[in-house]
């Protein structure tokens, strides 16, 4: 560690700054959280006296050596773009960009100006995922056959935000399809083709808010699901192997606790209480233990990469293979057919040569 901390800025004040960056980056030893820049400044004022509050984003890009985009999806694009050209690392809210062609032009560009571009997959530290990684390495399956993804709620009533309102970067797959994607690719790699579909399934809604996606991956399937329809404790994930089964109920608490102001050096933070079961070829049934959640881990990474002292967390062929896939699904859905995935071959090539062993 140096004495001279990363100086972040924050582009956007909604959601996922308030309740995932802003707590992650303060809690991260090594960054400073310098400015934030929304269209309501006086907000950030009330909200955190302590740092630059400012309405201009070019502004605020030049008070940070890291910019981080946490905007509406159909902007991360443009402004990763201008935050690469102004001199500075970004770390962009997933999606990376909401088209691919936008995600290749933000690569190249910070290839060629020697930047660094992480995407914010901060759900690689969810505990049951995590917990499910580890499962698919040790070989306790012996092959898996089947792979289920679900990120379900239950929240019947449309509510009045940009990722409810019609436009290019919202919806339900655009908003929990990356997460869901990009722990598939990681586990699995890239398939071999994919089928979509959407749906609207409450009154009044004008996007998609039911996801179904099966990717394939020849003899194994996983299916991919998010829904708004979902009350009680939901599933989260089961895998099935020759061996056996093993399942997870209820989504990751760091979000709720985030949420709730929960520091994430509390001895509580990211403690999943419901714990996973296997069920072997007998039918005998036990519980196992889920690790700890952690997402600090995304920001320390990052800020260990910028240093020169690890690898980027999430690369930028990582994070346009999930861009890739995300856009097959719509397109799939769309069009009514299976749709392959529209990579290059050495895009391919760069995403495989870019995944860590399980």
């Amino acid at each position: 560690m140096t004495d001279t901390p990363l100086r972040v800025v924050v582009l956007g004040y909604g959601y996922a700054a308030k309740t995932f960056h802003i707590p992650l980056i303060r809690a991260t030893p090594g960054l400073e959280l310098a400015a934030i820049c929304s269209r309501h400044p006086e907000k950030i004022r009330a909200d955190a006296p302590d740092v630059t509050a400012t309405a201009d984003a070019g502004e605020a890009m030049r008070l940070g050596d890291l910019v981080v985009v946490a905007t509406p999806n159909e902007t991360h694009g443009r402004l990763a773009a201008d935050a690469i050209g102004a001199g500075r690392h970004v770390v962009v809210d997933k999606p990376l960009t909401v088209t691919l062609d936008e995600a290749r032009a933000v690569s190249a560009l910070a290839q060629a100006r020697g930047r660094l571009v992480f995407t914010f997959h901060n759900r690689r530290w969810d505990s049951d995922f995590l917990a499910a990684r580890a499962l698919v390495g040790s070989g306790l399956l012996g092959g898996v056959t089947l792979y289920e993804s679900h990120f379900d709620r239950f929240r019947p009533a449309v509510r009045d935000r940009w990722r409810e309102k019609p436009g290019p970067g919202s919806g339900l797959w655009r908003d929990l399809g990356p997460h869901l994607v990009d722990q598939a690719l990681q586990l699995f790699g890239l398939p071999e083709r994919v089928t979509g579909h959407l749906a609207r399934q409450r009154p009044g809604s004008a996007v998609d808010d039911w996801a179904h996606a099966v990717l394939d991956y020849g003899p194994m399937r996983a299916l991919l699901h998010a829904d708004l329809l979902v009350p009680g404790r939901p599933l989260r994930l089961v895998i099935h192997g020759f061996a056996g089964e093993w399942r997870k109920d209820g989504l990751d608490v760091q979000e709720r606790q985030l949420i709730a102001g929960i520091p994430v050096d509390d001895a509580q933070f990211g403690v999943d209480p419901v714990r996973a079961t296997w069920t072997d070829a007998s039918g005998e049934r036990v519980e196992m233990d889920v690790p700890r959640g952690e997402y600090r881990q995304f920001y320390l990474r990052v800020r260990d990469a910028i240093a020169g002292r690890g690898p980027n967390p999430v690369p930028p062929a990582q994070a346009l293979a999930v861009v890739a896939v995300v856009q097959a699904v719509l397109e799939s859905s769309a069009e009514g057919r299976t749709r392959d995935v529209p990579l290059t071959t050495a895009e391919r090539s760069d995403f495989e040569h870019s995944r860590q062993p399980l």
